[in-house]
């Protein structure tokens, strides 16, 4: 097993260290390899499961999401937006006009 020297450790870093060690019920070195190994497993990508793994049917998305046969989808030119103008409305109790921009 390789060994880790840290050099120039903050001693409060290493206070608050011991202490989680000591709640933990750990000796230093045992929590802080736990803490390294929490480190690097959270950093590990985990392998992904197969849509058959997760209860699809086999085939299941090669037969639905991926089987449009027909003509390519064509987005015509829309135009520019419609305009519109200020419209004045009453909408408060005291008969307040207020306007309104609708663009």
């Amino acid at each position: 097993m390789a060994e880790v020297l840290i050099q120039d450790l903050d001693p409060v870093v290493l206070e608050k260290l011991e202490t989680l060690a000591k709640k933990h019920g750990r000796s230093l070195q045992t929590e802080l390899k736990s803490i390294l190994e929490a480190a690097v497993q959270a950093e590990t990508p985990k392998a992904s499961k197969t849509p058959e793994e997760l209860g699809w049917s086999p085939g299941f998305f090669d037969r639905t999401a991926g089987c449009f046969e027909d003509e390519p989808l064509v987005r015509y030119p829309q135009g520019e937006p419609q305009e519109r103008n200020w419209i004045d409305t009453l909408r408060s109790k005291d008969t307040e006009i207020l306007r309104t921009e609708y663009i």
